[in-house]
C-alpha cells in the first residue's frame, strides 16, 4: 500500500553557496596525520581559503604534509600548537585541529580563548570534563567552533530527521544503534588509535560516535539521564587476531589499551530508551541495524560495515495506513562524486560560511556535548561495572 504523504521526502533539492573570493579566509592546521589529508584536500577546493601555516608535535611531519599535498609557502617551525597562535604575523582566522583524541581539547581552548575559530576532529574529546572546558572556552569566546560530525550532512542522513520531524512515527520512545566491524581495528596508519596515552577511546569515539549522532540528532538530541554500559578488547589484545597476523603487527596486541567493543542501555529525557552497541571487531556481520521506534510508525536504517557516512541501503517506514499494515521504502538518495570527500568538502564548506557569515556552528557543540556526555557514561559506568546517572554541568 502506497503512502503519499511521504512523497515529499523523494525530492531533496540541492543547495547552492555564493561564495566571495575577495577576502581569502586564512587557516592553519594543528596536528597533519592522516585525517588531515581529509581535511587538506576538502580546503584546497575552497576558492576563498589560503592555508598559511601547520604544526605538528612530530619534527619535520608538517613540513612534509603539506609538501605532500602541493602546498608552497606555509610555516610549520613551531614546535607547538601554543607557538603557531601565538604567531600573530599569520593573521589566522581559524584552525583545524587534526591531532590524536587525547590532543583535541587542549588546543581547542587554547585557541578560541585567542580570538580563533575551530573546526575539531571528532571526538569531540575523551571525556566529559574536557569536553564541558572547550565548551566554555567557545562561549566566552564568542567564536565558531564546529565538531567533525560529517555523516549528518549526508542526504540520507538528512531524510531521517526529516521523517522523524514530518510526525510520521509518532512519539518516539525506542533507539536501536546499528552498525559495526566484524574485523576493523584503525591500526595501518600506526597505533594512535589503539593506545591508551593518545586514543583515549577507541570504538566508542571512532565510530560510535557517529552512531549516537545519526539517532540523536534525527530526534532533537534530548538529554541523557543515566547509562549502564560494557566495553572489551579482547580482539585488539590478541595478538593472534586475524588483521594483525597478515601485516605481521601482533606486537600491536601489547600496545592496544582502548575499547574494540561497546554497548549501553541509556536512558534520555522524554521517556526515551537507547540501545547502543559499536565494534570494531566482532565475531558477526553486524549487530544489526539501526531502529528509531515510535508510536505511529517506525523506522529501519540498514547498517553499514564500516560508518562509511550514509545509510547502508533504503530506509523502510513501517505504518499503518487506513487501518492497513504497509511498508513504504525510502529510496537511496545517491551522491554525486565521491561520499567521503563530497562530506568533508561540505563539512568545511559549512564551517567557513559560519565563521565569516556570523552563523551558527553546522555541528554546534552544545549537542556533541550530550554526545561526549553518553559515551563518557559508558566508559565510567563499564569500569564501575553498574548503572550510573549523567551529570553534565552547565556552561
Amino acid at each position: 500500500m502506497a503512502d503519499e504523504s511521504l512523497n515529499a521526502f523523494e525530492n531533496v533539492k540541492k543547495e547552492e553557496t555564493k561564495v566571495d573570493s575577495n577576502r581569502k579566509f586564512r587557516i592553519a592546521f594543528i596536528g597533519t596525520g592522516w585525517i588531515a589529508g581529509s581535511h587538506i584536500n576538502a580546503l584546497k577546493k575552497q576558492p576563498d581559503v589560503e592555508i598559511v601555516a601547520g604544526a605538528d608535535l612530530i619534527p619535520g611531519k608538517a613540513e612534509a604534509f603539506f609538501k605532500k599535498h602541493g602546498i608552497e609557502g606555509v610555516k610549520t617551525d613551531y614546535a607547538s600548537h601554543k607557538e603557531l597562535i601565538d604567531d600573530k604575523s599569520l593573521e589566522l582566522d581559524a584552525v583545524s585541529i587534526c591531532t590524536y583524541n587525547t590532543q583535541h581539547a587542549e588546543p581547542a581552548i587554547y585557541a578560541l580563548k585567542n580570538g580563533l575559530n575551530v573546526l575539531l576532529e571528532k571526538p569531540f574529546t575523551v571525556t566529559l570534563e574536557e569536553a564541558v572546558a572547550v565548551c566554555k572556552a567557545e562561549k566566552e569566546s564568542g567564536k565558531v567552533l564546529s565538531i567533525g560530525f560529517q555523516p549528518r550532512l549526508d542526504e540520507n542522513m538528512k531524510m531521517i530527521k526529516k521523517i522523524v520531524d514530518s510526525g510520521a512515527l509518532g512519539k518516539v520512545y525506542y533507539l536501536q544503534s546499528g552498525g559495526g566491524r566484524r574485523r576493523g581495528i584503525p591500526f595501518p596508519f600506526g597505533t594512535t588509535f589503539i593506545e591508551k596515552e593518545t586514543g583515549g577511546i577507541g570504538a566508542l569515539g571512532d565510530i560510535g560516535c557517529y552512531s549516537l549522532d545519526m539517532l540523536l540528532n534525527a530526534i532533537g538530541y534530548p538529554k541523557p539521564l543515566t547509562v549502564s554500559g560494557y566495553k572489551s578488547n579482547f580482539f585488539g589484545t590478541d595478538p593472534n587476531y586475524s588483521e594483525y597476523v597478515k601485516s605481521g603487527h601482533s606486537d600491536y596486541a601489547e600496545k592496544f589499551g582502548v575499547d574494540d567493543f561497546a554497548a549501553a542501555f541509556v536512558r534520555l529525557e522524554g521517556d526515551i530508551i537507547l540501545d547502543f552497541r559499536i565494534s570494531w571487531a566482532m565475531n558477526m556481520d553486524t549487530p544489526g541495524d539501526a531502529l528509531i521506534l515510535g508510536t505511529k510508525g517506525g523506522l529501519r536504517i540498514p547498517s553499514t560495515n564500516c560508518w562509511n557516512g550514509s545509510v547502508g541501503g533504503p530506509m523502510k517506514l513501517y505504518h499503518e495506513v487506513a487501518g492497513e499494515q504497509t511498508v513504504t521504502e525510502i529510496p537511496i538518495i545517491q551522491p554525486e562524486g565521491n561520499l567521503f570527500t563530497g562530506l568533508f568538502e561540505k563539512k568545511v564548506r559549512s564551517f567557513i560560511d559560519a565563521c565569516k557569515n556570523g552563523t551558527p556552528a553546522p555541528v554546534p557543540s552544545s549537542q556533541i556535548l550530550y554526545n561526549q556526555a553518553i559515551i563518557d557514561g559508558i566508559v565510567k559506568s563499564a569500569e564501575l561495572g553498574r548503572e550510573i546517572k549523567i551529570k553534565i554541568p552547565e556552561i
